[in-house]
């Protein structure tokens, strides 16, 4: 009987330092995001599940690793490639300078344009 108590003794004694393991892990502003976002890259869309969840990153969007608001605004998730890119692009406006002196038109191309014609000749 006295094994009996001891064993719960244990297994309590594990299951609390696996409590305090998460609980402090979920401090982590990774965890926060997943939590917060789906399990899609932000740029190509691919899905992600619990089997490939470790190629999905969590980006700064003001490339500031300290900046981690609770609402997530400093936050998106990316995939390995995307984050990669995403990362090569900053070097290059910090190397090589923005795009202060160019203004650039506003997009003016509606894809969907047609879209309701090409609906209602089909119905």
């Amino acid at each position: 009987m006295a094994k009996e108590a001891e064993g719960k003794s244990k297994l309590d004694k594990i299951l609390e330092a696996q409590r305090d393991y998460i609980a402090k892990r979920e401090v982590g502003y990774r965890d926060r995001a997943l939590k917060l976002y789906p399990w899609v890259c932000g740029r190509c869309a691919r899905e992600f599940t619990r089997a490939n969840l470790s190629e999905l990153t969590v980006h700064h969007v003001d490339h500031n690793h300290d900046n981690n608001p609770a609402d997530g605004s400093n936050w998106e998730l990316l995939c390995l490639y995307c984050h990669d890119e995403e990362h090569s692009k900053f070097v290059d406006f910090v190397r090589y300078g923005g795009r202060a002196d160019k203004k650039l038109a506003p997009a003016t191309h509606n894809p969907f344009a047609g879209l309701k014609d090409a609906l209602a000749k089909k119905t």
